[in-house]
């Protein structure tokens, strides 16, 4: 974003032939010196959120140059009209791009001009203005989480999020088609049988503590889980639970 103030902080473009003046300058050097994205002409400066397709030096050159030679020719003036040199903010992001572009509209509602943004006639906020579109490097990524996808955007990163059909990348291993090589051995999960019962199809293996009978003796059983009925031998797995003396 560029920011230049008129010599003296005069409010040279509250009359509305300068900032028309200024608005169509703006307009000229569009497509072939920058993209122009937002801007508002103040009373006494102005903000202009710019792409340069030259330097930026030479891009507000144009402006302020041609603005000051149309100024003298179409408007009669002489006077000084702009501060030497200006300022300028590099965009970071989308999210300091987004920033920058609220800034721009609510300039003219915090200086209490107008009450919404729309309102004001010499800002890209009123209606009618043609503007180049958001930087695609700028543009915020989408991302799937446990709420779903943005509405309208594709699926992606995420499979099978709100119950709705899987969906995978075709360049990840998730898609169907691509083999893959087992997981190690020594990273496979144990499974082991609680109070909540053995995982579905899941060999049964565990270990049983028994309150009573001979240390080392070997226990056979059949266990119930879940409420039916599991036919498992358990050998040399038995620990005996026994009090001290």
């Amino acid at each position: 974003m560029v920011t230049t103030e008129a010599w003296g902080r005069r409010a040279l473009f509250r009359a509305e032939p300068w900032a028309r003046l200024l608005i169509d300058t703006l307009y000229h050097y569009r497509d072939s010196a920058y993209l122009l994205h937002e801007f508002v002409i103040m009373p006494d400066h102005i903000h202009a959120l710019i792409t340069p397709l030259t330097s930026l030096e030479r891009a507000v050159q144009f402006i302020k140059g041609r603005f000051s030679y149309r100024a003298k020719k179409e408007l009669g003036s002489n006077l000084e009209i702009w501060q030497k040199g200006f300022s300028d903010h590099r965009i970071r992001d989308a999210d300091d791009y987004a920033q920058h572009v609220e800034y721009i509209r609510q300039n003219p509602v915090k200086k209490q001009l107008v009450a919404r943004p729309e309102e004001y006639a010499f800002t890209s906020a009123h209606p009618g203005f043609t503007l180049d579109e958001v930087p695609q490097g700028l543009k915020p990524r989408q991302f799937v989480n446990s709420c779903g996808a943005p509405e309208g955007a594709p699926l992606q990163s995420q499979i099978g999020v709100d119950g709705g059909p899987e969906r995978s990348l075709q360049n990840s291993s998730a898609h169907p088609g691509f083999a893959l090589d087992e997981v190690p051995q020594g990273l496979k999960p144990r499974q082991f049988v609680d109070s909540c019962g053995a995982p579905e199809g899941a060999p049964f293996q565990s270990r049983i503590e028994v309150d009573c009978g001979p240390e080392g003796a070997p226990f056979q059983s059949r266990v119930e889980i879940d409420g039916g009925p599991e036919a498992a031998t358990l050998q040399n797995l038995t620990k005996t639970k026994s009090n001290a003396a």
